[in-house]
């Protein structure tokens, strides 16, 4: 018997409906229950082939569980060694990469220095910075948000240098990213389920949460939705998350990836609505018991993006090419005459 378990915190609708679906899937070797955390002993291995994280990035403790049963063969949704290391400005510089537009954004050292570092530990670093340099590049209004996170905590709408500085100086030792805002005709927030499973949604987030996915908008255009979905996947593919939304905002018929780093997006039915709920559960329980079925105990069954992979792949390259290297003799050195 294989055990696909979910990892959560206060969300019920989402967890719930998720277990019940894989449980009644009909398979005889799968079954899902919310997991169940006691002694965590070093490589040690869970009881569980796959596990769904929904809570780790608030809870230290989860992520080195879902670690520490990684490495022991549970294939963890989503990948708690990317997502440590994973942050919404190295996000923005790997969408340039790959060529999906972007706002302009700009990191911010953060406003006090952190614990046990002085005035020396900076050195580096030009103070002040070139301000009207990065307030021209950025523009007005501006977003300043913080690098790393989520959920719209710590983040400030800009109109101006006063507005800045006023909020720069509340941030405390928060590293911070300054990024232009886009002002959109259409918004759309997706989620990309397996790196492959992509549903578009149409989203107000001007609106109330519980009203964001109901939107006046009406029905976007094939091409708009085919460059969203390509973008989606390239996004997702790439940072190796198999469980994410990304959200784009369409200006002058451009999709701009506003927020692509949401490994726990929230799925519950009271903000999503049924048929993007019924969708996720769906999806996911499939993915999940597809996951258990390949899943072998005692590997690695993580997933990983192409930008980790493609790394290795060049570096196993290099590895090789000096080990095939024919070796040059050396010369011995002449004995000198007497």
């Amino acid at each position: 018997m294989k055990k696909i378990g979910i990892l959560h915190g206060m969300e019920r609708s989402f967890p719930e409906a998720f277990v019940e679906r894989v449980n009644t899937m009909g398979f005889k070797d799968i079954k899902a229950e919310p997991v169940k955390v006691d002694m965590v002993q070093q490589g040690k291995p869970t009881d569980y082939a796959v596990i769904i994280d929904r809570i780790s990035q608030d809870v230290p403790f989860y992520r080195a569980y879902l670690k520490n049963a990684a490495i022991s063969g549970t294939a963890v949704i989503n990948n708690p060694f990317w997502w440590s290391a994973d942050e919404k400005f190295f996000n923005n510089a790997l969408a340039v990469k790959l060529g999906v537009p972007v706002p302009k954004t700009v990191l911010l050292p953060s406003h006090e220095r952190p614990i046990d570092t002085g005035e020396a530990s900076f050195s580096n670093l030009t103070f002040p910075l070139s301000w009207e340099k990065i307030f021209e590049h950025i523009g007005w209004p501006a977003y300043m948000k913080p690098h790393a996170g989520g959920g719209w905590k710590s983040v400030y709408k800009l109109n101006d240098q006063e507005d800045f500085f006023k909020a720069y100086s509340e941030t405390g030792q928060l590293v911070m990213m300054l990024q232009e805002e886009i002002i959109f005709d259409d918004y759309f927030r997706c989620y990309c389920l397996g790196r492959k499973h992509v549903r578009i949604m149409q989203y107000e987030p001007r609106n109330p949460h519980h009203l964001r996915y109901q939107s006046a908008k009406g029905p976007a255009s094939e091409k708009l939705l085919k460059k969203v979905n390509d973008y989606v996947l390239e996004l997702c593919n790439a940072l190796g998350y198999d469980f994410n939304t990304v959200e784009m905002a369409v200006r002058d018929g451009v999709p701009y990836a506003i927020d692509f780093c949401n490994p726990a997006p929230d799925a519950d039915i009271n903000s999503v609505g049924q048929e993007n709920f019924d969708w996720v559960v769906e999806t996911s329980a499939r993915i999940a018991v597809d996951r258990a079925q390949q899943q072998q105990p005692g590997k690695d069954n993580l997933t990983w993006g192409t930008f980790i992979s493609n790394a290795v792949g060049d570096e196993m390259k290099v590895a090789k090419s000096v080990v095939k290297a024919p070796s040059k003799r050396v010369a011995k050195p002449k004995t000198p005459k007497k």
